[in-house]
């Protein structure tokens, strides 16, 4: 037999320092084997974060750390959002009418479908010049937030004058219709402007915003469904504004070099939303959202994945160096100059443009977008889209009573096929679904080409990727006991407080070969039977593999004293700013799988998921890229498709709209890889995707179940 000592430099253990505990086979406890001491402090036991937490901005050290990091961002925002790939964009088909008179412009009513059978509505803005004019105008769009009946807000007429007295306003009608004011006053610098109604505003009806009690209404995406495909309200109003820019853009007069947005509140987090995502915007003003603080209370401004890593000062800074400001006033946006701003001030700066970016808090008011702010709004775009550095004072307007800003009338009634959200949620599945399976694999280049979109839809639905990043947190502990070495640790990531036991098994037979890792419910106890490894775990080891178990998230040591809560109202609201526990599991897979690579440093790395945990193996592989070798696991019959409730903790938001578990498994390819009591059809993503790649026969999915001793015997053999 080996000894002690032989046995660590065999797996590279005894590279690391350890406190060293040997035991006799009779005196050996379970707690003394799985317990590092301490219960581990990990910030995911606690409660999880909300919109209400703090979420500062990091600036990195170089151009090229930025450009990586704001693709990842980028990325993020388009897949949470329901974004990847972008859907087709179907024709608009606009219909404009009901021209109105005014000093110096006109307003017109708009509708089109952004996508078949839903439709954005909207008042147009024009300069009232000369039609023939050769030189092509501006254009801004101007989402609301959540001001009563939204483009057709009107403020009462003492609320009103409160706002003169306070000089937040200088005119009764900018006081009393400040969204009109906004507009005309834009239309009168000489941009054109659509104004439109977010989903459940104005003319925007067919689908609820949000229901009086202050949950989401039963009709809209605040189910399983809605989380499996990543379909939202948030979504679905983001591309409203995707096409609302196709819109603008196709007008005639609109010079597509030079659009803007701005909006205020929930409009302002449109504004940032599509400032991150869409390179044909060239200015922006998002008003009082932007801050490090509350990061927007609605479900129109909240989807699973979204904020994960980040927040609304990172998400406005991927539009640098493009020209943006921001106001702030008496609520979250308060410290906007001094939490945030400086930071954006420093990344501008570091691309170079750092006269583009600008803050301002006006704390002398409440939540707001008045004149003050309207007019800092003006002097941003008559600079950076007029060429014209000069402040731009509010003019007096004759406002348009409300009801005559209504799109729909007598000759241009609601269209017949617009949909309720059951319908259009229907379609939406149809068109996603036919767009993936116009991407599966039919030969090597579609089949590299299909992981690229998976791979960038996974990364974000785990808000992960495999790190190199690993410390230990404090001395392993090293056991001897019947004939194997049991080496105890805690490890996580630099930068996170995140800590993950492992234990480390392995034999006289075991070395730098070949190492498992041992992914179980029940954590790294799962390898003991009493005091004695478990037969398959025993097999393998005197097979010469060195075993590492980690208990993940919800498991062993990282069991929390209470269940993890997730939003009843709606599950954006936690899996917005958290990891689902599914990709917390995942995520611990993957520190391990980096612990293995980085101080082990096996020559090869095979991974098995027993019982339930099988899928997060399968998911955790695909997250590796080539880091495991051989996978095994367990599907134990379960399908992403099957999940009833989103608060389910195998809820990974995404995973259905991608292709459910064989798609993952198709990442792994052409990696090794064994899948049993498994239900998938027979033409799957995986086995095109191997099949594609030249390698049909290194992927076996089998519908019954395999045994111990058969698990072990496909991992020990060549």
């Amino acid at each position: 037999m080996l000894t002690r000592r032989q046995m660590l430099l065999a797996t590279g253990a005894a590279a690391i320092p350890v406190c060293t505990r040997v035991f006799g086979a009779d005196d050996v406890r379970p707690t003394d084997i799985f317990q590092a001491g301490e219960r581990p402090k990990d910030f995911r036991l606690g409660a999880p974060k909300t919109l209400n937490g703090y979420f500062p901005f990091a600036v990195p050290k170089t151009k090229e750390e930025w450009l990586k990091r704001r693709e990842v961002v980028r990325e993020q925002t388009l897949v949470s959002h329901g974004l990847w790939p972008m859907p087709e964009k179907t024709k608009l088909e606009p219909t404009i009418h009901g021209k109105i008179e005014r000093d110096g412009y006109t307003v017109e009513k708009v509708f089109f479908a952004s996508t078949p059978g839903h439709y954005v509505t909207g008042s147009l803005y024009r300069p009232n010049g000369d039609e023939k004019k050769s030189q092509k105008y501006p254009a801004i769009l101007c989402p609301h937030g959540h001001w009563k009946e939204g483009r057709l807000y009107e403020n009462g007429e003492a609320a009103a004058k409160n706002e003169i007295k306070t000089g937040a306003e200088k005119t009764l009608e900018g006081a009393m219709y400040p969204l009109q004011a906004r507009c005309q006053m834009l239309a009168r610098m000489g941009f054109v402007v659509f104004f439109y109604d977010m989903i459940g505003y104005a003319d925007s009806t067919a689908i609820p915003h949000i229901a009086k009690s202050g949950v989401p209404h039963p009709d809209g995406f605040a189910d399983a469904e809605g989380e499996l495909r990543l379909q939202s309200l948030m979504g679905l109003q983001t591309w409203n504004s995707i096409r609302a820019l196709d819109f603008v853009e196709s007008l005639p007069e609109v010079d597509p070099k030079r659009i803007g947005i701005t909006g205020a509140s929930g409009g302002g987090t449109q504004t940032f939303v599509l400032t991150a995502i869409d390179d044909r915007v060239t200015a922006a003003f998002p008003a009082v959202m932007v801050s490090t603080a509350m990061q927007g209370g609605c479900i129109c401004e909240n989807c699973s994945l979204f904020r994960v890593g980040t927040g609304n000062i990172e998400l406005a800074a991927v539009f640098a160096p493009k020209p943006m400001a921001m106001s702030g006033a008496k609520d979250w946006t308060e410290e906007i100059e001094t939490k945030g701003y400086p930071e954006l001030k420093q990344l501008w700066k570091l691309l170079g443009k750092e006269e583009n970016v600008l803050a301002k808090a006006f704390t002398q008011f409440g939540h707001n977008y008045n004149q003050v702010a309207r007019e800092m709004m003006y002097g941003w775009f008559n600079k950076h889209l007029l060429g014209n550095d000069k402040a731009v004072e509010e003019l007096p307007f004759k406002p348009v009573p409300p009801a005559e800003l209504r799109v729909f009338d007598d000759k241009h009634p609601r269209p017949k096929d617009e949909l309720k959200s059951k319908l259009l949620r229907a379609k939406l599945t149809e068109a996603s679904d036919a767009q993936i399976a116009k991407l599966l694999p039919t030969d090597k280049a579609s089949a590299l080409k299909y992981q690229g979109v998976l791979k960038v839809a996974l990364r974000a639905m785990i808000a992960d990727e495999l790190p190199d990043d690993i410390q230990q947190h404090r001395k392993p502990t090293v056991l001897e006991m019947d004939g194997f070495v049991l080496s105890h640790a805690l490890v996580g990531r630099k930068g996170e407080a995140d800590a993950v036991p492992v234990a480390l098994v392995f034999g006289p037979k075991s070395g730098r070969g070949r190492m498992l890792l041992w992914l179980h419910p029940k954590g790294k106890a799962s390898l003991l039977d009493g005091k004695k490894l478990v037969p398959a775990a025993k097999s393998l080891i005197e097979a010469g593999f060195a075993i590492v178990a980690p208990d993940v998230l919800g498991t062993g040591e990282l069991t929390p004293a209470k269940p993890f809560a997730v939003s009843e109202i709606y599950a954006g609201f936690t899996y917005g700013y958290n990891r689902p526990l599914f990709a917390e599991r995942v995520h611990d897979v993957l520190t391990t799988i980096a612990l293995a690579k980085s101080v082990m440093k096996p020559e090869s790395l095979h991974l098995v998921g027993w019982g339930e945990f099988g899928p997060i193996a399968i998911v955790a592989r695909a997250a590796a890229g080539g880091a495991v070798d051989k996978l095994i696991a367990d599907a134990n019959h379960f399908q992403f498709a099957d999940l009833k409730k989103p608060t389910d903790p195998m809820m990974l938001p995404g995973a259905l709209k991608y292709g459910d578990l064989p798609a993952f498994a198709a990442l792994g390819a052409p990696g090794k890889t064994a899948i049993f009591n498994a239900d998938f059809a027979e033409k799957n993503p995986a086995t095109r995707t191997y099949a594609a790649l030249g390698q049909p026969k290194s992927l076996e999915v089998k519908t019954a179940k395999m045994t111990e001793a058969e698990v072990a015997a496909w991992l020990t053999a060549e």
